[in-house]
C-alpha cells in the first residue's frame, strides 16, 4: 500500500463529496447576488485579518470580536450565505473527523495526547 496513493484517493473522494458539491453552489447563489457577495468578502476579509493578528500573538479586542460575531449572525439572516457556511461546516466536520482517525492511527507509538 502507497501512503501517497491513499491521500490523493481520500483527496479526490473528498472533492467529489456531497459537501463539496454543497458548498460549490452555495457559493455559486452568493456570487449571483452582488451584494451577498459583497458582505461575505468583507466578512472574510475580516476574518483573515483577526485571524492572522492572533497567531502574530496580538489579542484582538473585545469589542472587535464581537463586531464579527455581530456581523456573522446578520450574515446568517442571508439565505445563500447560511447555506454556504453550513456547508463549510459539513465539509470541516469531516475534515476534523479524518484528522482524528490519522492521529488515532499513531496513538500507539506516542500515547492518546497526539
Amino acid at each position: 500500500m502507497n501512503i501517497y496513493d491513499k491521500a490523493h484517493e481520500l483527496a479526490r473522494a473528498i472533492k467529489e463529496s456531497g459537501e463539496v458539491t454543497d458548498i460549490a453552489a452555495a457559493l455559486k447563489l452568493v456570487e449571483a447576488d452582488p451584494e451577498s457577495s459583497r458582505m461575505l468578502n468583507n466578512f472574510r476579509s475580516g476574518q483573515q485579518e483577526l485571524q492572522e493578528r492572533m497567531m502574530a500573538g496580538e489579542m484582538p479586542a473585545q469589542e472587535e470580536i464581537e463586531k464579527m460575531e455581530k456581523l456573522f449572525e446578520v450574515l446568517n439572516l442571508n439565505l445563500g450565505i447560511r447555506r454556504l457556511f453550513e456547508a463549510e461546516r459539513r465539509l470541516s466536520v469531516i475534515i476534523e473527523d479524518v484528522n482524528k482517525i490519522i492521529s488515532g492511527s499513531l496513538e500507539h507509538l506516542y500515547g492518546a495526547d497526539v
